[in-house]
């Protein structure tokens, strides 16, 4: 399996890589004017790393229920899906850009929110969260020691 985790955003949207290892790494984000701009960078990121899955973050409400935001992440799903043949998997990402946010220095929130890194990590939290629910954990206890 390699994956591309994909943190929407109107503006810029967050991407980040992941594979049979089974660690999300971020990647330049997709900050292009337009959406279509967009959409078509997140298409060149997948065939250049040969991707067989995307992840897409899904915004639930904290109470689980989807709200609007959601039916726009819906809709860029339906888009992405038009241009991308690839299996496309919602994840739930509440809470992934405060958590995100968490492993930057403090005080550059609008620095690192225009340039898409702090996007591109949250992708990177919301790819992992897929990658672990995903892939088997390994068997320690069957390996020798010494």
């Amino acid at each position: 399996m390699r994956a591309i985790g994909i943190d929407y955003g109107e503006k810029r949207i967050g991407l980040s890589y992941g594979d049979e290892i089974g660690v999300a790494t971020p990647l330049d984000p997709a900050i292009d004017k337009s959406e279509a701009e967009r959409i078509a960078c997140i298409v060149k990121v997948a065939q250049d790393r040969k991707a067989t899955d995307l992840v897409v973050g899904y915004p639930y409400n904290m109470d689980g229920s989807a709200g609007f935001k959601a039916k726009e992440v819906d809709a860029f799903i339906a888009k992405l899906g038009e241009a991308i043949t690839l299996p496309i998997h919602r994840i739930d990402e509440r809470l992934t850009s405060v958590e995100a946010s968490k492993g930057f220095r403090p005080g550059r929130d609008d620095e690192l929110r225009r340039s898409g890194k702090l996007d591109s990590a949250a992708a990177a939290l919301i790819l992992q969260d897929f990658l672990n629910q995903r892939l088997p954990l390994p068997d320690y206890e069957s390996d020798e020691i010494g």
